[in-house]
């Protein structure tokens, strides 16, 4: 189903859908009033949906959405910076599980690019099994693993380094908002996420979490209290002898780039036991290898718990090469973590 005031881009994403052969458009509405009452009567299996909507505006359609009928949102940006971007990612908190950008003409070199990212995301999200919002309040801890599993690393860790995809961004910002200003680690993020969100991103996450984020710069001497995110399109990895960030744009690792597999495959040879690693919610095996490759050479290793898990591919591809030495709710991931820089348990 598609959720656009306007016309044209209605129309056009219409046809841009209807040329994909795993896609097939069953309603095409104007308002998120419209939407709501369709979405009982034709079931969608994935919907795109705009923002800024005449009468009730996307955010709230997308809440009325996951409480009434849950279904998988691919959020149509028609921005990719500054508030209109902000608006887009803060619906990801609200239950949406990706941002594209909003078609470009016909006529537009880009064109066939965009019309194909928003054909695959919209497919790949509607595989996305999803349910009713969680209340996130504290559960029992799950039982994986062992008492010793849940012990202190062996060395005092000197990197964070965290990996998402689907329906990271909220869980990003749910881990980091519960660091203080003064966290004595740098964190380095890696997001699939399309390039030119990127900035913007690292800019939304700047003004929700205590912490300084911006974008990764190579050849930066990573500092305490500061976030580095890989930049859009770009690996992010640290430099021999973990003095600085490396950003490069070498060839994609399992289809991604950024890699997460890049990133805590570095951490792995550079720090070993120095070097936190955390996996959260994401679809595919990306940061699998690399994460369990970290724990091997005795980094303390953090996987996000099934129960939280918008998405647990990424996590459970872990825990099944042996990369997971805890795996925790998202509301413990945080905490955690401020443990391990020394802070209040």
């Amino acid at each position: 189903m598609i959720v656009e005031d306007s016309a044209v881009v209605r129309r056009l994403l219409a046809h841009i859908v209807s040329r994909d052969p795993r896609l097939a458009v069953v309603a095409a509405v104007e308002t998120a009033e419209e939407a709501l009452t369709e979405v009982h009567r034709v079931q969608p299996d994935v919907i795109s949906m705009d923002i800024r909507l005449p009468g009730m505006d996307g955010l709230e359609a997308i809440g009325r959405i996951m409480a009434e009928r849950p279904t998988p949102i691919v959020v149509i940006a028609d921005a990719v910076e500054d508030k209109s971007l902000a608006i887009s990612l803060n619906a990801l908190r609200v239950g949406a599980l990706s941002v594209v950008e909003k078609p470009v003409g016909l006529g537009n070199a880009q064109y066939e690019t965009v019309a194909g990212t928003i054909c695959t995301q919209l497919f790949i999200m509607s595989q996305v099994p999803v349910i009713r919002r969680r209340t996130l309040g504290l559960r029992p801890l799950p039982r994986r693993g062992s008492i010793a599993d849940l012990a202190e690393p062996l060395a005092a860790p000197s990197v964070v380094g965290i990996a998402a995809s689907t329906g990271g961004p909220p869980a990003l910002a749910r881990v980091l908002g519960a660091l203080p200003a003064g966290y004595p680690l740098p964190v380095l993020v890696v997001q699939h996420m399309g390039a030119p969100f990127m900035e913007g991103f690292a800019a939304w996450l700047d003004g929700l979490v205590p912490l300084t984020v911006r974008l990764a710069v190579s050849d930066e001497i990573p500092r305490a209290g500061h976030v580095y995110v890989a930049p859009g399109d770009r690996h992010l990895a640290l430099g021999p002898q973990g003095g600085v960030l490396k950003v490069t744009g070498e060839p994609p690792v399992g289809g991604q780039r950024p890699s997460a597999n890049v990133l805590f495959t570095s951490l792995a040879e550079v720090l070993g036991a120095r070097a936190v690693g955390v996996l959260l919610t994401g679809m595919g095996e990306d940061g699998a290898a690399g994460l369990a490759a970290l724990r091997r050479a005795g980094g303390y290793t953090v996987t996000e718990d099934e129960s939280t898990a918008v998405v647990y591919g990424m996590p459970a591809a872990a825990v099944r090469m042996g990369g997971s030495r805890v795996s925790l709710p998202i509301e413990l991931v945080g905490p955690r973590l401020a443990r391990l820089g020394g802070g209040a348990p």
